[in-house]
């Protein structure tokens, strides 16, 4: 089933664009999940899909075809990052409350611009639910230079990021700057989701960063093994996702996403079943 993906420059380029998220997104998400700030995905998702709009709108009524949607999504979506971490600043009591008006911009932005695109057309519909075939050489390259430097950045951080993530007080204790630290994640996370829709899609990008993360935290003994098993899953997801996407001629997104819940019930599943036998040895 995988030789069509290997035969075809397109699907190759797809196949290994997908390879890339489905180690990025959980990987990431990790954080997110940990941090109870599993809805900056879905506020910046939105964001980067009124980034797409713009950029479309600029192709189709003013014929500028020199920026990309994916790279005015992308830049939309930092600048999205960057604005919700100052409006955490300006609402310190009720820091929660910098998604939903992220979020809320993001969509009514997004309807605005995607009217003046002249509305939804194949393309638009293809950067929603993702697709097969919309994976160029040129954004092989790009989401490859992000990975690389998202791994890279985790790897540098990876000791800030955990303490900020389970203790706030004992990060700043510790001289961590933590506002730092905070928005360098958040842009990370914008540059994670910028680099998704291609596959999963801008509506459906926050699954991949979250189910993966709560299928693992059902098996996993420690945090780096939830990290590892997340990646797992996000991979299984991504490859089922993107086969089957493909064969059944629907978007993959749609697949991925499906494919990351078919886990997450048998990661619960597992985990209840496990439960269930070691009481059964306690009783006896």
């Amino acid at each position: 089933m995988l030789a069509d993906f290997f035969e075809y420059d397109f699907l190759r380029n797809t196949f290994l664009t997908g390879l890339l998220i489905g180690i990025i997104a959980p990987l990431l998400g990790t954080f997110i999940v940990v941090r109870r700030l599993s809805l900056i995905a879905d506020a910046l998702s939105h964001v980067t899909l009124a980034g797409i709009a713009f950029g479309l709108m600029l192709e189709k009524k003013y014929a500028v075809t020199f920026i990309s949607p994916i790279y005015s999504g992308m830049a939309f979506s930092v600048l999205g990052s960057v604005f919700i971490e100052k409006l955490r600043g300006v609402y310190k009591a009720y820091q929660e409350l910098a998604i939903p008006i992220i979020l809320s911009g993001g969509v009514g932005l997004s309807v605005i611009f995607i009217s003046f695109a002249d509305g939804f057309n194949t393309e638009l519909f293809n950067y929603l639910f993702g697709s097969v075939s919309a994976v160029s050489q040129n954004d092989l390259y790009t989401i490859a230079g992000i990975s690389i430097f998202i791994i890279l950045v985790i790897g540098l951080f990876y000791k800030e990021l955990f303490t900020l993530s389970f203790d706030e007080e004992h990060a700043a204790i510790s001289g961590i700057h933590s506002k730092r630290i905070h928005l360098l994640f958040i842009v990370l996370t914008a540059l994670v989701i910028a680099a998704s829709i291609r596959i999963v899609g801008v509506l459906l990008v926050s699954a991949l960063m979250t189910l993966p993360v709560a299928a693992s935290m059902r098996l996993a003994k420690g945090f780096k093994q939830m990290m590892f098993l997340s990646i797992v899953f996000g991979e299984a997801a991504v490859i089922i996702g993107l086969i089957s996407g493909y064969y059944l001629s629907i978007p993959p997104g749609g697949t991925i996403v499906m494919v990351s819940i078919i886990i997450l019930l048998l990661s619960i599943s597992v985990k209840r079943f496990n439960l269930s036998s070691r009481k059964v040895g306690e009783a006896e």
